[in-house]
């Protein structure tokens, strides 16, 4: 079987898609080639069976450009392969479903997300299955869609006892953006410090041009409330260096709202942190006392109460077959399941 993937970025060492480089080479054994057309590529190292075709944004091409070379490459990889996934982007299903459905391919596509258009609604229609890894995103409601897991790649973020774990420490990992609620989890390490609770906060991930304000208004929150020797922000790492900070903090935040599910949860569980999330879909996979509302006095106290090391440990011990269903192998278990009889049933 051969395969077309279609996805935003190629890059190992990007914050936040890096681990879609390991979702491909966790493919490769399954198909005898793999096509990957991207907006972007850069840095990579993949199988030999795997192609990459850049739609050209490195090199600073025009939207314009970029659906030429769309175009083109579809017409280049014709008869070249058997299926079409597309991760993420449904405007590649827009641009090219109308070709696939004449050419006869079908098509896979992954989008989690708890918003969605008429747009997505086209987009839905022109594929065989839709996977998302939430019940609340938005393509959770089709027929058509799959439930998966979240991915997570255990052999790279694992729990490693050579490294210390800093007392009372809590980080917030991902993007800087209004939807990841970020100053609620200020507010609530303001009313920790106010009780007298010794904590620190690490936020770390990227933040788009757009977001800058929201970053800078975060910033004064905490010079205002004299929190600058509690709360520290950092620049984006790379997937590879993620692990080292999840293994350094006991307590992972997460505020992104139901309907998504942020592959950051796992990826800290996995390195032996405890979660504190706000997605109440996660109320089944999760033990109790993980999954927590967005208002800060009680994000503070259940901060607190995981502060204490006997609840981090009753915790942990729940946390393991969660990590198991979530990971890199479980999902390319089910995604195999899912599309390789619907792609051999012509």
């Amino acid at each position: 079987m051969k395969l077309l993937v279609l996805t935003q970025k190629i890059s190992k060492n990007d914050p936040t898609l890096g681990f879609f480089v390991r979702w491909l080479a966790k493919f490769s054994p399954s198909f005898e080639k793999i096509s990957v057309i991207c907006l972007e590529k850069k840095d990579f190292d993949l199988p030999k069976n795997i192609s990459i075709y850049s739609l050209g944004k490195e090199s600073g091409t025009s939207k314009i450009k970029y659906i030429y070379n769309f175009y083109r490459y579809l017409w280049d990889l014709r008869g070249k392969y058997d299926a079409v996934f597309v991760h993420m982007n449904e405007e590649y299903v827009l641009l090219g479903g109308l070709f696939w459905k004449l050419s006869g391919k079908k098509v896979f596509l992954w989008r989690n997300h708890p918003k969605g258009s008429f747009w997505t609604r086209i987009a839905v229609s022109f594929c065989k299955k839709v996977f998302c890894t939430s019940k609340d995103s938005f393509t959770a409601k089709f027929k058509k869609t799959v439930l998966m897991p979240v991915g997570v790649d255990t052999e790279m973020f694992r729990e490693d006892k050579n490294i210390s774990r800093n007392k009372n420490s809590v980080c917030m990992v991902g993007r800087i953006a209004p939807i990841k609620k970020i100053e609620v989890c200020l507010q609530a390490i303001s009313i920790l410090i106010g009780r007298g609770v010794q904590i620190s906060l690490s936020v770390l991930g990227p933040c788009a041009e757009k977001d800058l304000q929201y970053l800078g208004m975060l910033k004064s929150f905490v010079l205002e409330n004299n929190l600058s020797p509690y709360v520290k922000f950092f620049d984006a790492v790379s997937p590879a260096d993620l692990p080292n900070i999840y293994n350094s903090h006991e307590i992972l935040v997460n505020l992104t709202e139901t309907g998504s599910f942020d592959k950051t949860i796992v990826e800290a569980v996995s390195c032996g942190e405890v979660p504190l999330v706000s997605n109440q879909s996660l109320k089944i996979l999760l033990p109790g006392g993980c999954v927590i509302n967005r208002k800060s006095d009680d994000i503070a106290s259940a901060i607190q109460k995981m502060c204490q090391p006997q609840n981090r440990i009753n915790i942990q011990e729940k946390l393991g077959e969660f990590v198991k269903t979530q990971s890199l192998d479980a999902l390319m278990k089910a995604l195999d399941k899912e599309m390789t009889a619907d792609i051999k049933n012509k």
